[in-house]
């Protein structure tokens, strides 16, 4: 089976037709064409942007010169109440600082310091989970979540402001649309934001819920009582040129990107796996045989034999990835192929399209988890493959992302058999990250033999 891929609409359209598909889902509102295209432009009254499948260009934004393309503040505008002045959303030397900061939590021999945590929430998850048809979206929310906060905090989804964090979260990504109104004209500073206010509201209280998480933590290690996690590891994180650490409104903007990036993308990543999964029973009868014998005596050291999950995974996010845009902005005039771009111009770089870009991949609208193996596959996967962007602002957590995501698809595969809803073939849509219009339905059935774990 193909997996889906939204209907592009290649007609010509009126600006503010276009401005209203665009928010609507930003993967239906593109041509046809731009699958095959190394390039393209779009003009509007506003601005100017240039879309690149070009695996050369995009190595000369995000590898070789990614201080002349940094990040658009237009994408930011209505993430901005939630997230601050996160690591997602700044440039140049406030970036510099917040990554000298946060990369070392992540870094080295750092995730195998989390990988029992995960564990454990992957355990929770499959005891959570019911046979029978599942709306899997919201369960792999659900486990992000719980991944996201034993890692950081050291606290289950339970505990009761982790569950506060969480249902606020919900409701406030289903408001966002990729792009916000500041994304297609410019404004100055000084004018007014135009930020929903149900929005607004949503953003404080998270933000009024995390920094109590984050006041009790830095209270924790000032009494010497602090568990050895993530944030007590961000927390002590000293400036190696400036001596400086983060201070609470700080960390507490940190906290929002973790939480907004890591737990959207994961649930993102781990649905469409499974969906995945479960129209290639091929793919998940070989899976679940290594996915058994791994959780029969789980261990970090043991991931390494998780080899056909790993692939099935990255040839998920191939398909899927959870971001499907970036936005980056010229800080002077650059030549892009034969057009000439101005300072000020947007560049986008898309996910969705290179990965799937039919110059590059071998039947790119496949699912084929061999490919990465194979030459192409491997060349592809240097040069056009970048769930978690690349170069200096590749996402500090890509590995812990992979780590998760094998865990928590050992855990599930090795407990059920995941098999398609018939008439319920998910609609890809795009908010903040690549999701179903109305969630994703399995049928869940536990194996005869499940393995104790």
């Amino acid at each position: 089976m193909t997996p889906p891929k939204p209907r592009a609409r290649a007609e010509k359209v009126s600006l503010w037709r276009y401005l209203r598909l665009f928010r609507a889902d930003i993967l239906s509102a593109q041509p046809e064409r731009l699958y095959r295209a190394w390039m393209a432009e779009f003009r509007t009254p506003f601005f100017r942007s240039f879309m690149i499948n070009d695996p050369a260009l995009v190595a000369r934004v995000l590898r070789e010169r990614p201080m002349d393309f940094p990040k658009s503040g237009r994408v930011g505008e209505g993430l901005r109440p939630l997230l601050g002045r996160s690591v997602f959303l700044t440039n140049g030397e406030v970036w510099r600082r917040q990554r000298r900061l946060i990369d070392p939590a992540f870094g080295g021999g750092r995730l195998r310091d989390t990988f029992p945590a995960m564990l454990g929430a992957a355990r929770a998850m499959v005891e959570r989970l019911p046979e029978g048809r599942v709306e899997i979206e919201s369960e792999a929310s659900h486990v992000a979540a719980d991944v996201i906060f034993r890692t950081l905090f050291s606290i289950p989804i339970e505990h009761a402001t982790a569950r506060a964090v969480f249902d606020e979260f919900r409701a406030y990504q289903r408001t966002q649309p990729i792009l916000n109104l500041g994304a297609f004209i410019p404004l100055p500073q000084w004018m007014p934001r135009f930020h929903r206010p149900a929005a607004r509201r949503a953003a404080r209280r998270i933000r009024a819920l995390i920094g109590g998480l984050v006041a009790e933590r830095q209270r924790e290690i000032s009494e010497g009582t602090a568990p050895d996690d993530l944030a007590t590891k961000i927390l002590t994180a000293v400036d190696p040129e400036t001596g400086d650490r983060f201070d609470r409104d700080e960390m507490v903007d940190q906290v929002a990107i973790f939480f907004l990036a890591g737990h959207e993308t994961s649930a993102s990543a781990l649905g469409w796996t499974l969906y995945l999964l479960a129209t290639h029973p091929d793919w998940q009868r070989r899976m679940a045989e290594e996915a058994r014998a791994f959780m029969a005596a789980p261990e970090f050291a043991g991931l390494s034999r998780l080899r056909i999950t790993r692939d099935v995974f990255r040839e998920a996010l191939r398909l899927y990835p959870p971001v499907p845009m970036m936005v980056r902005e010229t800080m002077q005039d650059e030549a892009l192929r034969d057009r000439a771009a101005r300072k000020g111009d947007l560049v986008v770089l898309s996910p969705w399209h290179l990965h799937r870009q039919n110059r590059l991949w071998d039947d790119p609208d496949a699912f084929d988890p061999a490919r990465w193996s194979t030459e192409n596959g491997r060349r592809c996967a240097r040069e056009a493959f970048i769930p978690f962007s690349a170069g200096p602002r590749v996402c500090t957590g890509a590995g812990f992302a992979m780590t998760e995501g094998v865990v928590l698809l050992a855990a599930i595969l090795a407990r059920f058999r995941v098999e398609p809803v018939e008439g319920r073939v998910p609609v890809l849509v795009a908010h903040l990250t690549v999701r179903a219009r109305d969630g994703i339905w399995l049928t869940l059935e536990k194996r005869d033999d499940p393995e104790t774990f």
